[in-house]
């Protein structure tokens, strides 16, 4: 076999060779692509496996097995379940970018659908290469449109996220999607395909040639602008409104006729061959599927092409005997098309006919059991010496501490992503309370006096300065928006986004990140029920920062106790929980100040995961004893964005010219110390507030006041509001060089 027809399908001459040893015998064409296709990174996990391993998986509440399922689900009382899950379409959207997002939607909505839970919430976490760049703003634009594109037509809304631009992203933007859905707990459908005897029903759209060495090569071992014409043909093309009569015919399926079949898959990486290979190793079963039953929408299809295809809005039921005749009339009800293509048999082979003519045998366990690789971890030389930069030289800010605040609201990672959002629906299915722009959108759980907080948190930068402590930051402040909001954390899903994981520097990276999520998780008690890794993110041997995406899961008892980041009555007193308002000049490490005032990445990040637990009980409380006004987490930009933003919410202003901001102007101003929450309260709760914060060993210091003035103070900041305003509201879309959104509720 020559290297260059293994390289089509990203198999090593070693892993060819451990084929050959586990059928013993040479593969044929499309046995080798099925191989191809279960081994590759993004379907075998080969690189990642082993350390995702070390991820803490269990919890009380807790309803699957990571990795056993399609998605995670949680427990949240009243008979019913969170489901949700979080995955990365990355190198499509490199080559297409619409398609590759609004794809990306479709698949993770059919990961949760496929549960019988209903998909309620969308949310996105985004990366860019610098909106200078005329084909970032390409990506960017046609990334936006597709998620909204597929999403508003689903009727899913699009609650929150976020949008983030660096250097290392320019030519590789991640687009990281994540699903929330809500089920009653004994209707949650499994995706197995048990039962000997029983029918595999293929529902959905006709298969086409698009797709075809997605999995395999778009993202697996792969540079996507390296390769651009010849891989264009891997990106799915996606139908939103098939996919929503699919959604609808699932769920009725799952809900009403439970008793019809015995698992629902979905058909995403690697198509038909993954999804029928991974619920027969589920159940310990084998499969004879007739590919010439598989309708086609293209002529002259090989069962090559018919096994590997990605084309979407998919699904595979197994189908209990004697009940295809009903599960054929539910899915012609729904006008979704379908075929019987083949049963469950007691072998363990996977068995594909054309007709009469057998085309591939493989046993299962051997094609689904990719090799792991557990590899040396050795980290960069330039990593100690970001780590080990003295920020204490760096000189302090010598000019107007307000123009620098006006420069960093208006820089497109700070700005408003009002422009993003505004073109996704956030209220349909009327379950949201608190939209995107806000630490964590809420929604209500419809029947119950409960609510759900969700929220995306990453930061790729404080990953390539420190990939351990960067990771425990990410699920650190995962966590912190969601309580900001007044909810419990709960549980984790997680997308880790590296370069090639064969270069020790990347491996010492993953390793490292996983380490960190790992104690963190386990500090703040969130278990990781579900998630995806995405590997080989590099241009021109260039990789990405190493980018964990934490997609967090809090849960209200009582959606009404909510709470805004909103500035809301004036003369409450704003107070800072977690750490002095003084700040040392490490504070400044890894911080967007650093980086944008003065051009360096670098410095010693710090976390205390004791304390960092600890802040968001205090402010948890405080938002059930019905203490907090308004809660806000300080991070990204420091302490004056996250002052900036409070006020901006509740078109409030500041009063804090007095603050105590020490020798330190710009750490104390903007950076970046963990484990902080600014929490506004009545002048009469100050001491319920104190008791909480002392009985917890939180630091806690009073900033200023709210004020009716619409003028911000803070030191020796003095700026009007609508000039904050301006900056802020305005960025994104002066960098993008289009004209603003209008707010169709602004005119009524």
């Amino acid at each position: 076999m020559e290297q260059s027809a293994l390289d089509v399908i990203a198999l090593s001459r070693p892993e060819y060779e451990m084929i050959l040893e586990r059928l013993g015998r040479e593969p044929n064409e499309l046995e080798l692509g099925l191989f191809g296709a279960l081994w590759s990174e993004h379907c075998g996990y080969k690189n990642s496996k082993p350390l995702l391993r070390l991820l803490p998986a269990e919890g009380a509440y807790v309803l699957t097995r990571r990795g056993a399922e399609n998605a995670g689900a949680v427990d949240i009382g009243d008979g019913l379940c969170v489901v949700m899950k979080i995955e990365s379409h990355n190198h499509p959207s490199a080559i297409e970018p619409y398609q590759g997002a609004a794809t990306g939607v479709g698949g993770i909505v059919r990961d949760i659908f496929a549960m019988g839970a209903r998909p309620i919430a969308l949310l996105d976490s985004l990366r860019f290469g610098p909106l200078e760049d005329a084909r970032n703003r390409y990506l960017f634009g046609g990334v936006v449109e597709g998620i909204g594109g597929y999403g508003n037509c689903l009727g899913i809304p699009t609650v929150g996220g976020e949008v983030v631009f660096d250097g290392c992203y320019s030519g590789n933007p991640l687009v990281n999607a994540m699903c929330v859905g809500v089920a009653p707990v004994d209707r949650l459908a499994s995706a197995r395909a048990e039962g000997v005897g029983n029918l595999l029903l293929l529902a959905g759209a006709d298969t086409g040639r698009d797709g075809i060495h997605g999995a395999s090569g778009l993202a697996s071992r792969t540079d996507p602008n390296a390769r651009f014409e010849e891989l264009r043909p891997a990106v799915q093309v996606g139908n939103p409104f098939l996919e929503k009569m699919l959604l609808e015919a699932c769920l009725d399926l799952a809900r009403n006729h439970a008793d019809w079949v015995t698992g629902i898959q979905d058909l995403g990486a690697a198509g038909l061959s993954a999804s029928s290979a991974e619920a027969a190793s589920r159940a310990g079963t084998g499969l004879l599927i007739d590919v010439a039953k598989v309708p086609r929408r293209e002529e002259r299809m090989t069962p090559y092409e018919v096994m590997l295809s990605e084309s979407q809005e998919r699904m595979l039921i197994t189908v209990r005997q004697g009940h295809e005749a009903d599960v054929g009339g539910l899915f012609d009800r729904w006008e979704v098309p379908w075929a019987i293509i083949g049963r469950v048999t007691d072998d363990g082979v996977m068995r594909i006919m054309d007709g009469t003519r057998e085309v591939a045998a493989v046993p299962v366990d051997r094609l689904v059991e990719a090799p792991e690789y557990t590899r040396e971890g050795e980290p960069a030389e330039a990593l100690y010496e970001m780590q080990n930069q003295d920020l204490s030289g760096l000189p302090d800010m010598s000019g107007d501490a307000g123009a620098v605040l006006l420069r960093l609201l208006a820089a497109p990672n700070m700005a408003s992503k009002r422009w993003v959002y505004r073109q996704y629906d956030q209220s349909v299915l009327s379950n949201t309370v608190v939209q995107a722009g806000s630490d964590a959108a809420v929604l209500r759980i419809k029947g119950t006096a409960k609510g759900i907080a969700l929220a995306t948190d990453g930061n790729g930068r404080y990953c390539h300065i420190d990939p351990y402590i960067g990771a425990a930051i990410a699920v650190a402040e995962a966590a912190r928006n969601v309580v900001c909001a007044g909810a419990q954390p709960a549980a984790v899903t997680d997308c880790l986004n590296f370069g090639n994981p064969e270069r020790p520097d990347v491996y010492f990276q993953m390793q490292s990140v996983v380490h960190g999520i790992a104690e963190a998780c386990r500090a703040l008690s969130t278990p990781v029920i579900s998630g995806n890794v995405s590997l080989y993110n590099e241009t021109a041997g260039q990789a990405i920062y190493p980018t964990p995406v934490i997609g967090m899961l809090g849960i209200l008892d009582d959606v009404t106790k909510r709470c805004s980041m909103a500035f809301a009555g004036s003369g409450d007193d704003v107070f800072l929980l977690g750490s002095a308002i003084e700040q040392p000049a490490g504070a400044l490490a890894g911080s967007e100040y650093l980086t944008r005032e003065h051009g360096i990445v670098g410095g010693r990040l710090n976390v205390d995961l004791g304390l960092e637990e600890r802040v968001q009980r205090t402010a948890l409380a405080a938002i059930k004893q019905g203490l907090a006004i308004a809660c806000h987490d300080c991070s990204d930009g420091g302490l004056a964005v996250a002052l900036a933003e409070m006020a901006l919410a509740g078109e409030r202003g500041l009063d804090a010219a007095s603050a105590s901001l020490g020798t330190r102007l710009d750490a104390a101003l903007f950076g970046e110390a963990q484990s902080r929450i600014l929490v506004s309260i009545r002048p009469e709760s100050r001491a319920a507030l104190q008791q909480i914060a002392a009985g917890l060993s939180v630091p806690m210091e009073r900033i200023g006041r709210v004020s009716e003035d619409k003028r911000f103070r803070l030191g020796p900041i003095d700026l009007p509001l609508n000039e904050i305003k301006e900056s802020y509201e305005g960025g994104l879309e002066r960098a993008l060089e289009v004209t603003p959104l209008v707010d169709i509720t602004e005119r009524i």
